[in-house]
């Protein structure tokens, strides 16, 4: 028996078959609420930031995995309270919301680093070897591969056998000038735009938003070209940028995040790459690295 030219075509590819429309199609909504209390973690509280802002609290969680020295930087500054005071400056509309200390090129202002390193080696890709990755089937323009690795989405090259996270909505960088070694996690930024992929590699990438990014996503846009405040008035205040494992437990946001390495994830990847619910007439087929959901709900007991 030979196999049929598209079934042989997808088998080569290795592209996921659509789900035969005999397959009861289950939601996203509940692909999760069927979910086993083992499919999903808890963020690691010295690997979570709270960026304090008088709208509320957005949480971040950081990718040691990825970026360890620029993490063990952010966690010696979040420590000293360094962006205690300090603003979000720059809102550049369809790309990011950036912060720190807007004083920072100048020496007479510029807030003091304390005991965290003034010098860091561009962490932009890290060696796959040894690194769980879920592969995504779908073809990438910007990666031989793509998936996710550690909870966070990433591109993977075999033939060099690197890793490296990808630019997608809600991604924490750590902005930097023209040298590559040039970034320490003291000025950092949001992704708020269309995922700008042609930074992957190209600026070491430290975490993502996994609560409150509509804070940042909804904040006036400074002047062309670039977003950055005329106008000191207009900048967004940051009263602290804490880690939650130095907030007291009943203060923190207790959060859980689907696990990338499950059935659940896969099944829920599934159901936004072939959407067959009542609106939708025509699956896609495919879907983009970044946006396949990484579901978040509160903890439960």
């Amino acid at each position: 028996m030979t196999l049929r030219p598209v079934l042989l075509a997808c088998l080569l590819a290795s592209v996921p078959l659509a789900a035969s429309a005999a397959t009861p199609y289950r939601s996203m909504q509940q692909i999760l609420d069927a979910s086993p209390a083992a499919d999903w973690r808890t963020p690691d509280p010295a690997s979570t930031l709270y960026l304090e802002l008088e709208a509320g609290r957005v949480v971040i969680e950081l990718a040691p995995g990825f970026a360890p020295e620029h993490v063990a930087n952010i966690r010696t500054l979040a420590r000293a309270g360094f962006w205690d005071g300090t603003s979000i400056y720059r809102v550049q509309d369809n790309f990011v919301a950036q912060f720190g200390d807007a004083e920072a090129d100048d020496p007479a202002k510029a807030k003091p680093l304390g005991t965290a390193r003034h010098k860091l080696p561009a962490e932009f890709e890290r060696d796959a070897e040894g690194l769980a990755f879920e592969v995504l089937a779908d073809v990438d323009g910007w990666a031989p591969q793509v998936g996710f690795a550690d909870g966070f989405a990433a591109g993977r090259d075999p033939a060099s056998g690197k890793a490296w996270m990808a630019h997608c909505y809600g991604v924490l960088g750590a902005g930097r000038n023209l040298e590559a070694d040039s970034s320490i996690g003291a000025e950092l930024y949001v992704v708020i735009g269309q995922s700008p992929r042609q930074l992957d590699r190209n600026i070491t990438q430290v975490g993502r938003v996994i609560q409150g990014i509509e804070l940042l996503s909804a904040l006036p846009r400074g002047p062309e070209p670039m977003g950055f405040y005329q106008d000191p008035a207009q900048r967004t205040p940051i009263r602290a940028i804490l880690l939650a494992s130095e907030v007291p437990e009943a203060e923190r946001t207790r959060l859980q995040l689907l696990r990338t390495d499950t059935q659940s994830f896969r099944d829920v990847v599934e159901a936004r790459r072939n959407r067959r619910d009542d609106f939708y007439k025509r699956p896609a087929g495919h879907i983009d690295l970044c946006n396949v959901p990484l579901p978040v709900r509160a903890a439960r007991d």
